[in-house]
C-alpha cells in the first residue's frame, strides 16, 4: 500500500472512530492532512464522518488546486488559514462536539484560554484554545480570524459551532480534538460546584515539562 493510500485508510478509519462514538454527528465536521508531496487531502462536502470513502477524498496539489475526488468541505478556508500559518499543521480536524459547543455559549468564557486548566492533558496537547466569535457557517471570514493569531494557536473553539485543531499528522490532530472535547465535559459536569484546577505553578511545571507554547 502507498504512503498515501494509508494516510486514505487513516483518515476514514479515525474519522469513523470521531463519529461512532458520538463526538460529530450527521454530516458534521471535516478533516484534512497534509500528503507527502506537499498537497492534502479532504473530507468532501456534505459527507458522514461515520461513512468516509478513502477514494473519494477531495485532493489538493501543492499549489492548493483540486486535482481529485469530490468537492472539498465548505470550511476550506478554516484549514488552509492553520497549513498557512502553522509551519507544523500536519492535519486539520473541525468537530461539533457537543460539550465544547456548550461551554461554547455560557457566560463569562476567557476568549483567549477557552479550556479551564482542569488537567494537565489539555495544556500538553493543545495549549491555549482561542475563543472565536460566532459565524456563519462556510464564512471565509474564520479563515481570516485564524490567521490573524499568526499562526501562536493549535486550536480555536468556534462560539457556537465547534472546535478546529491542527497537529503533527492525522493521529494527533484527532488525539487533541478528543482532549479539547473531554476537557469541556468536565467543565460543564463541575460548573457551579467550586472545582479545583490546576494552580499558577502547576500550570508552570507543565508548560517547562512538555514544552508547551503556552505565552505566544
Amino acid at each position: 500500500m502507498s504512503s498515501e493510500s494509508a494516510l486514505r485508510e487513516q483518515i476514514c478509519v479515525l474519522a469513523k472512530s470521531l463519529f461512532d462514538r458520538g463526538l460529530t454527528h450527521g454530516s458534521t465536521g471535516n478533516i484534512s492532512a497534509r500528503t507527502e508531496d506537499g498537497g492534502l487531502l479532504v473530507s468532501p462536502t456534505g459527507t458522514s464522518f461515520g461513512r468516509l470513502d478513502p477514494g473519494r477524498l477531495s485532493r489538493f496539489d501543492l499549489h492548493g488546486q483540486h486535482v481529485a475526488g469530490d468537492a472539498p468541505t465548505k470550511e476550506m478556508p478554516l484549514h488552509s488559514a492553520f497549513y498557512d500559518t502553522r509551519s507544523t499543521a500536519g492535519a486539520v480536524v473541525h468537530l461539533h462536539s457537543c460539550h465544547s459547543v456548550a461551554l461554547s455559549m455560557l457566560p463569562g468564557a476567557d476568549t483567549d484560554n477557552f479550556l479551564p486548566p482542569l488537567t494537565p492533558y489539555g495544556i500538553m496537547k493543545l495549549g491555549k484554545v482561542t475563543l472565536l466569535p460566532f459565524f456563519l457557517p462556510g464564512d471565509p471570514a474564520m479563515g481570516e480570524a485564524v490567521r490573524s493569531l499568526a499562526g501562536k494557536r493549535a486550536a480555536v473553539m468556534l462560539a457556537n459551532h465547534g472546535p478546529v485543531v491542527a497537529g503533527m499528522d492525522v493521529e494527533a490532530a484527532c488525539n487533541a480534538i478528543e482532549e479539547l472535547e473531554d476537557t469541556a465535559r468536565l467543565a460543564l459536569i463541575t460548573r457551579g460546584l467550586s472545582p479545583q484546577a490546576l494552580n499558577a505553578d502547576q500550570i508552570a511545571a507543565v508548560v517547562r515539562k512538555f514544552d508547551v507554547d503556552w505565552d505566544g
